[in-house]
């Protein structure tokens, strides 16, 4: 069969896997913008601190996809866990280091200001520093989930969920029927669905970062 009947006759299963592909990928993408975030408030105010943390999440995203689900295998077994784990610790980076950033951009003067009319250290930081450092915050968050949404496809080798399963399977079977088809779909549909979310985050700054703050 072509690709277009190939994706009629499976489109049942392929949308299920695609439904569980996003859903791994933004839910790892969210675990690891809560984490990072807290490594970056932690330490954005120090030099040694900062480096520290770039360049540990730095050498993690080094680290081949294939190389740590096989080091995760043997500890968590197959399935949802090395994979959560794997994409959890690649979607750490941008969000560290962009969290460090937009903090150590905002304006001593504003610091200052919100100190002079009595607020405490978190509260400067609650409702004035991560405020203004929300759209640095967000876009690394945006870099993060496009950067799982291709990496999450590697997880089927740790039997892990979403289209990495047509990809694998088409490579698999190469040379087969609908083999090319399989990988094919797998591809495209996560290219549609990395579409799809980046556009959601753009609305997302679009509602939630002020004109003053995209303006400057």
């Amino acid at each position: 069969m072509n690709f277009w009947e190939f994706l009629v006759d499976r489109w049942n299963r392929l949308l299920v896997e695609a439904l569980l592909h996003v859903s791994a990928v933004v839910q790892c993408a969210l675990l690891a913008a809560l984490i990072g975030v807290a490594i970056g408030v932690a330490v954005y105010r120090s030099p040694l601190g900062s480096a520290a943390a770039t360049a540990l999440t730095s050498a993690i995203l080094t680290i081949p996809s294939f190389a740590l689900l096989g080091l995760l295998i043997p500890v968590l077994g197959l399935g949802v866990k090395p994979t959560v784990v794997a994409l959890v610790l690649y979607g750490l980076l941008p969000v560290v280091r962009n969290t460090i950033v937009g903090l150590g951009g905002v304006d001593h003067a504003v610091r200052d200001a919100a100190r002079g009319i009595g607020m405490s250290r978190f509260g400067v930081l609650t409702r004035v520093e991560l405020r203004l450092a929300w759209p640095a915050i967000l876009t690394g968050t945006r870099v993060a989930t496009q950067m799982l949404m291709g990496i999450a496809a590697i997880a089927a080798y740790a039997r892990g969920p979403g289209l990495g399963v047509e990809i694998f399977a088409g490579l698999t079977r190469a040379g087969s029927a609908n083999a090319t088809n399989q990988a094919i779909a797998g591809t495209l549909g996560i290219v549609v669905l990395a579409l799809v979310l980046d556009g959601i985050f753009a609305l997302i700054g679009r509602y939630t970062v002020s004109r003053g703050i995209r303006g400057q």
